[in-house]
C-alpha cells in the first residue's frame, strides 16, 4: 500500500471469517476523499459500507431528486422543520467545502463512484438524518430546544474562514456533532442520539447486511467521530436479531402525553374568556374579540412578512391566524405556506439551486423553496406568540374590568 492509504485513522476487526476495515474520514477533506478512492481501488475488499442513509445517498446519486419533492406534502405532513434543519446542516457543510475547494461528502462520493466502477456491493448503514434530528430534538428539555435551533442556524451567519488544517482536524469529530458542538460537550442526552446511537445503529446494520459472512473483507467508510464507538460495538456481543434493536433506534421517542392537550386547553380558556366578557357586557366581549384578532393576525402576518412572503400571503395570514389559533388541527403557518405556494410556485431551477442558495443567509429568502419553508416557520412562530400574548391580554382585561 502507498503512504496515502496508510495516513487515516482506522480500526481492523476480525469477526470469524469476516474482516471489517473501519476508516475514519473527515466529511469535508480532499485527503479523505483521495484515501477512500485509493482503498476501494486496491482490490482488497469485496463490499463497501458507507455512513449514509437512503435519503443522503439519493441526493448524491440523483442530484435532481430535490426537484421531485412535493413541498406542499412536506408541509402538510409536518416535516417542514426537519427539511429546513437538514438544509441548514447541508449549508454548514457546504460553507466548509467551498473554502476547501471540495464538494460536501467527497469521501462518500468517492466510495460510491469507485464501488460502482469495481462492481462492489454498496451498503448504506447510517440512520436516516430526519430520524436522528427528531431524536436529538426530543432528547433535550423543551427550554433547551430553541438553543439547539438557534445554534444550528447560527452556522449560516458565520463568515470565519476555515483553513485546510482546521478542516483536517474535523477528523476528530462528526459534522452533526460539530454543528451542535457547544451543546454536545455539555449534554450526554444530546451526545447519545447524535453519536452513540448511530455508532450502535451502524454496527447493527453491518450485522444485518452480512449475517453469514458472505462478504469476507468489508471497507467501512465513516466519520472519524464514530470510529472508536463503532469498533467497540463490533468487538462486543451482537444480538441474535439485530433488526429488532435497529428498529428501536429508528423509532421517534413519543412526546409527553399531556403536552398534546395544551393547545386545546388554551382554546377552551380563550373561548371561556369570550363568554365571560359578553356575559358582563357586549362592549367588553367585542373588545376581547378585537384584541384576539389583531394580536394574532398582526404577529403571524409579521412572521410571514419577515420571511419575505408575497403581499397576498401576508394579508391571508393576517385574516387566517385568529381562526386557525382556535383550531389546533390546522396552523396559520400551513395556510401561509399554501398561499405562498399558490402565488409563487417554485420552478425546477429553484429546486436545482436550493442547496447552493441556502449556503448563504440571503439565499434562504431569495430561493422560493426555502422562502416557503421560512414563511411556514415564521408565521407559525408568530401565531403561537400571538395566541399566548392575546390570551394574557384577555385575562388582564377580564381581571381589570
Amino acid at each position: 500500500m502507498s503512504d496515502a492509504i496508510l495516513q487515516g485513522p482506522r480500526e481492523i476487526i476480525d469477526l470469524g471469517a469476516c474482516r471489517y476495515t473501519l476508516i475514519g474520514t473527515a466529511h469535508v477533506s480532499r485527503a479523505s476523499a483521495d484515501e477512500v478512492a485509493e482503498l476501494v481501488r486496491s482490490g482488497e475488499f469485496d463490499a463497501i459500507a458507507i455512513e449514509l442513509c437512503q435519503t443522503r445517498h439519493r441526493s448524491i446519486v440523483d442530484p435532481d431528486a430535490m426537484a421531485k419533492m412535493d413541498l406542499f406534502q412536506v408541509i402538510r405532513s409536518g416535516k417542514a422543520g426537519m427539511v429546513a434543519a437538514s438544509l441548514a446542516l447541508g449549508a454548514f457543510q457546504q460553507r466548509l467545502a467551498e473554502q476547501s475547494g471540495i464538494e460536501p461528502g467527497a469521501e462518500m462520493r468517492a466510495a460510491i463512484r469507485e464501488a460502482e466502477k469495481a462492481g462492489l456491493p454498496l451498503l448504506l448503514v447510517d440512520r436516516e438524518v430526519g430520524t436522528t434530528l427528531k431524536r436529538v430534538y426530543r432528547s433535550v428539555p423543551w427550554w433547551q430546544r430553541m438553543g439547539l435551533i438557534s445554534g444550528l442556524f447560527a452556522s449560516l451567519l458565520s463568515r470565519q474562514t476555515v483553513s485546510e488544517e482546521e478542516i483536517e482536524r474535523l477528523k476528530q469529530g462528526d459534522v452533526l456533532e460539530s454543528t451542535f458542538n457547544e451543546f454536545a460537550e455539555q449534554s450526554e442526552a444530546l451526545y447519545r442520539p447524535l453519536i452513540a446511537e448511530r455508532d450502535r445503529f451502524m454496527a447493527l446494520r453491518l450485522a444485518e447486511e452480512n449475517p453469514d459472512a458472505r462478504y469476507r473483507n468489508v471497507l467501512v467508510v465513516i466519520g472519524a467521530g464514530h470510529l472508536k464507538g463503532m469498533a467497540e460495538h463490533l468487538r462486543g456481543e451482537m444480538p441474535a436479531d439485530p433488526s429488532a434493536e435497529r428498529r428501536d433506534l429508528e423509532a421517534t421517542p413519543p412526546g409527553r402525553r399531556w403536552t398534546r392537550y395544551i393547545p386545546w386547553l388554551v382554546v377552551a380558556l380563550v373561548l371561556t374568556g369570550f363568554v365571560i366578557g359578553f356575559s358582563r357586557n357586549r362592549e367588553l366581549g367585542m373588545e376581547l374579540i378585537v384584541d384576539w384578532f389583531l394580536i394574532n393576525g398582526v404577529l403571524s402576518a409579521t412572521g410571514a412578512a419577515l420571511a419575505w412572503g408575497h403581499p397576498g400571503t401576508v394579508v391571508a395570514t393576517f385574516f387566517a391566524a385568529p381562526f386557525t389559533s382556535l383550531n389546533p388541527t390546522i396552523g396559520a403557518g400551513f395556510v401561509a405556506a399554501g398561499v405562498e405556494l399558490y402565488l409563487r410556485r417554485p420552478t425546477v431551477s429553484h429546486f436545482a439551486s436550493l442547496r447552493k442558495d441556502v449556503a448563504r443567509l440571503r439565499g434562504w429568502w431569495t430561493n422560493r423553496v426555502s422562502r416557503t419553508l421560512l414563511v411556514f416557520l415564521f408565521a407559525t412562530i408568530g401565531s403561537a406568540a400571538g395566541t399566548y400574548i392575546a390570551g394574557f391580554r384577555i385575562f388582564d382585561r377580564l381581571v381589570g374590568a
